[in-house]
């Protein structure tokens, strides 16, 4: 058992039980984490983790966190590689969005829940505002080149991430059968991008 301690120095711990975490969430949900059972699972002591968080609010925090970066990163990478004009940008973006609720649905359940707990950390609020950022910039920029209707950026980033959250928690849930994912993606795309151009302005 010591053997296996020693292997964690620093980071590597935290990492470790980052991982761990994430996987107990997706296999039982956030009720079965504790830190006393992580410790158990890595082999180390069942205080070493609270040399890296404080509480299990602290790891949900952490993980929360851990989740909108890598969901900013993949829609980030999605915009990079899209085409040049807002459709097809937006539908890169919303596809990575969809893609990433899929993937990692209990996480994405607890980073929402936690990003609206009064004692959310300053890193994981600003790492929030930093997608809120990037979807209001893409629809600036489509408005700013004649492709998105006029109107607050609000009155059109809404609607498309209400239709986008709603899709993905419908394939998790089961509510969609998987041979018809594909095609019900296309069709909310769609219906999402024939509600922001330009040519719908009234």
């Amino acid at each position: 058992m010591a053997m296996t301690t020693r292997r964690y120095h620093h980071g590597d711990l935290r990492a470790a039980l980052l991982t761990r975490a994430e996987q107990t969430l997706r296999d039982k949900g956030p009720g079965a984490l504790s830190l006393r059972e992580l410790a158990r699972d890595l082999g180390v002591s069942h205080a070493a983790p609270s040399r890296h968080f404080k509480d299990k609010q602290a790891l949900l925090d952490a993980l929360a966190l851990a989740g909108f970066e890598r969901l900013g990163a993949a829609m980030t990478a999605a915009l990079e590689e899209a085409e040049d004009s807002f459709a097809d940008r937006l539908s890169a973006v919303l596809r990575a969005y969809v893609g990433f609720a899929i993937g990692n649905a209990a996480l994405l359940d607890l980073m929402y829940s936690v990003k609206h707990d009064p004692a959310a950390s300053e890193a994981l609020i600003a790492a929030t505002n930093r997608l809120a950022t990037l979807a209001a910039e893409l629809i600036v920029d489509g408005q700013r080149r004649g492709e998105v209707r006029d109107g607050p950026v609000e009155s059109i980033a809404l609607p498309v991430m209400a239709a986008l959250h709603g899709f993905a928690a419908l394939v998790v849930s089961g509510a969609l059968p998987p041979e018809l994912v594909e095609q019900g993606l296309d069709d909310t795309v769609a219906l999402v991008l024939r509600g922001a151009l330009q040519t719908n302005a009234v």
